[in-house]
């Protein structure tokens, strides 16, 4: 069980931890939502959970709680720049379907 995040998306996380002036990691997890079922969710921690798994990556800790594991788990979390337009893409291997908009999945 593992997930990881490219350099881009390390240094975006850094980068906000920084600004925020606090934060020991990012939170990734999914909720119920959208077309097709699911979606992501990004947050920053102050502290974590006892049973929540803790992953680190490029000196970043992604810390997830159980039940987001089993549709997280090989995720690698990216950040693209795109003209205009710049976020966060995750790299699901999980993934059976995406909406057309692309803010929900299923698994």
């Amino acid at each position: 069980m593992a997930i990881t995040l490219t350099e881009a998306a390390a240094e975006r996380v850094l980068k906000f931890l920084d600004q925020r002036g606090k934060g020991i990691g990012l939170r990734l997890g999914v909720r119920t939502s959208g077309c097709s079922g699911m979606a992501y969710v990004l947050e920053f921690v102050d502290e974590k959970d006892d049973s929540d798994m803790v992953f680190e990556d490029h000196g970043v800790r992604v810390i997830i709680d159980p039940k987001s594991m089993v549709y997280l788990d090989g995720t690698e979390l990216d950040f693209a720049k795109d003209g205009l337009n710049e976020g966060f893409r995750f790299n699901n291997p999980n993934v059976k379907d995406e909406c057309g908009c692309g803010e929900s999945f299923n698994v």
